[in-house]
C-alpha cells in the first residue's frame, strides 16, 4: 500500500470514527466559522456603504464639520486645520473612502536629510514607499529508496515544506488628489501604518528561482526520503510611487494635518480597488458566506443527528445484551445448582457421561447445528458467551444449544 493509500484510508477511519460524529464535529466547526466571517465580512459591508468617498482635497474640509458636529456646534473649532484638530473633544475620527496618489512624505514636505525619500528597488530600480523581499527555501517532497512517513506527517506537516524569510522596508507617504495631483502639504493625507495588519497592495517587480547546488549529503537526504532543498525563489514587490490606491479607515487630525489609519472593524486598509468594486467584493464575499454557513450547518446537523442516533441506538443494544448475559449468568448459576441436585440423587457420574468443559457434572446439553453433547447445560451457556463460539469437538461454529434431559 502507498503512502497516499495509507492517507486516505487513515482520513475513512477518522471521518467514519463515531458514526461520522468526528466528521460532524469538524463540519460543524467550519460552519461557525463561516457565520462568523459573514457577521465580519455584513458589518464591513454596511460600513463601507455607509462611508463617504471623497476626494484628498475636499477631507480637510469634511473633518472640520465633522468635529464641529461631535463636540456640539464647534465652539473651539475655528477655521482650518487647528479647528479640526482641536475641535473634536473625544472624537476619534470618521470612516471614509479615500482615492489618492502615493508619494513620499519627505518628497511633499520638502525636507532635507542625508537618507533618501523614497526606497529603490534593488533588481527592478523601481522608487517605491514600501519595498518587501521574500526568499523561499523550495523543497522536494519526493520521498526516497526508503523512506517512511507517517500519515499525520503526511496530513499535516506538509506545509513545512517551504520555508520563507521575508523583510519589509518603509518610509512614511503620504496620498495626493488624483485630480490636481498637487504636492502641497493642505492637499495630502498621510497613511499611518502602524498597528496595521491587513494585507498591502503590493506588485511583484522581480520573480528569480535559482537552483541549489547538490552535495553529498543531499543525495543521502535523497535516498532515505526526507526533504532536500532544490531551488531558492527570490521576490521583491514594492508599493511604486504614483500608483493610485484607496485607503479605507479612520481619518482624523493629528496636529492639524489629516491622516488616516487602519480599523479592525475592515477586512482591508489599502487597496488598489474603487470603492465600488470594494462593496462588489464584500458583497459577494457576505453572500458566499451565508450560503456556505447555511450548507455547512445544514450538513453538521444532519451528520450529526445521524451519529446520536446510530450512537444511541447502540447504547440500547450493548445494555439489552448486558441484560441478557445478566440474566443467563443468573440462569447458570441455577442450572448449576439444579444440576449439582440432580447428580447429588443419582450418585456418581460415569466417566464416559462427564462434561467435556468441567469434568464434574453430567452432559446434559447439545449444541447447534453440529448437534454434539459434550457439555453440561452451565459450560454451554459459558462457552456461547464467548465472543466466537465453536464447538469443544468439531470446532464449528456455535449458534444455540439444547438442554437434554434423559427419562
Amino acid at each position: 500500500m502507498t503512502t497516499n493509500d495509507q492517507t486516505i484510508a487513515f482520513l475513512a477511519q477518522v471521518v467514519s470514527f463515531g458514526d461520522g460524529a468526528v466528521f460532524g464535529t469538524a463540519i460543524a466547526f467550519a460552519a461557525v466559522k463561516a457565520w462568523q466571517s459573514y457577521f465580519f465580512n455584513s458589518s464591513a459591508l454596511n460600513k463601507v456603504l455607509q462611508a463617504p468617498n471623497v476626494r484628498v482635497s475636499d477631507l480637510r474640509q469634511l473633518l472640520v464639520k465633522e468635529g464641529e458636529a461631535a463636540s456640539g456646534g464647534g465652539d473651539d473649532g475655528g477655521g482650518g486645520g487647528g479647528g479640526g484638530d482641536g475641535g473634536g473633544g473625544g472624537w476619534d475620527g470618521k470612516l471614509v473612502v479615500v482615492r489618492g496618489i502615493v508619494e513620499a512624505k519627505r518628497s511633499v514636505d520638502g525636507w532635507k536629510s542625508s537618507s533618501p525619500n523614497v526606497l529603490i528597488s534593488k533588481e527592478a530600480g523601481e522608487r517605491a514607499v514600501i519595498l518587501q523581499n521574500i526568499q523561499t527555501c523550495v523543497y522536494n517532497e519526493w520521498r526516497g529508496l526508503l523512506g517512511w512517513t507517517s500519515d499525520l506527517r503526511t496530513v499535516f506537516l506538509r506545509s513545512w515544506k517551504d520555508q520563507k524569510s521575508t523583510s519589509v522596508r518603509m518610509v512614511p507617504f503620504v496620498l495626493l488628489d488624483t485630480v490636481t495631483g498637487r504636492s502641497s502639504t493642505s492637499d495630502n493625507l498621510f497613511v499611518n501604518m502602524d498597528d496595521s495588519k491587513h494585507p498591502l497592495p503590493l506588485s511583484t517587480v522581480y520573480h528569480k528561482l535559482t537552483p541549489v547546488q547538490t552535495s553529498s549529503y543531499t543525495f543521502l537526504q535523497a535516498v532515505f526520503g526526507h526533504a532536500y532543498p532544490v531551488a531558492l525563489l527570490d521576490e521583491e514587490k514594492v508599493l511604486s510611487v504614483g500608483k493610485q490606491i484607496s485607503a479605507v479607515g479612520i481619518c482624523s487630525f493629528k496636529d492639524g494635518v489629516p491622516q488616516i489609519k487602519s480599523s479592525h472593524d475592515l477586512p482591508c486598509f489599502l487597496t488598489e480597488k474603487t470603492k465600488d468594486q470594494l462593496v462588489v467584493d464584500l458583497a459577494f464575499n457576505t453572500k458566499c458566506l451565508v450560503w456556505g454557513g447555511l450548507i455547512l450547518g445544514s450538513l453538521s446537523v444532519g451528520i450529526l443527528g445521524y451519529a446520536t442516533i446510530r450512537n444511541w441506538k447502540r447504547w440500547k443494544e450493548w445494555r439489552q445484551r448486558r441484560e441478557n448475559e445478566r440474566a443467563s449468568q443468573a440462569e447458570a448459576a441455577s442450572a448449576m445448582d439444579t444440576e449439582a441436585q440432580a447428580d447429588e440423587i443419582a450418585g456418581e457420574v460415569p466417566d464416559g457421561e462427564l462434561c467435556a468443559v468441567c469434568l464434574i457434572r453430567r452432559r446434559s446439553a447439545a449444541f447447534v447445528p453440529c448437534g454434539h453433547m459434550v457439555c453440561c447445560y452451565s459450560c454451554s451457556l459459558t462457552v456461547r458467551r464467548e465472543s466466537s463460539p465453536k464447538c469443544p469437538v468439531c470446532r464449528q461454529p456455535v449458534t444455540s444449544s439444547v438442554r437434554i434431559y434423559a427419562s
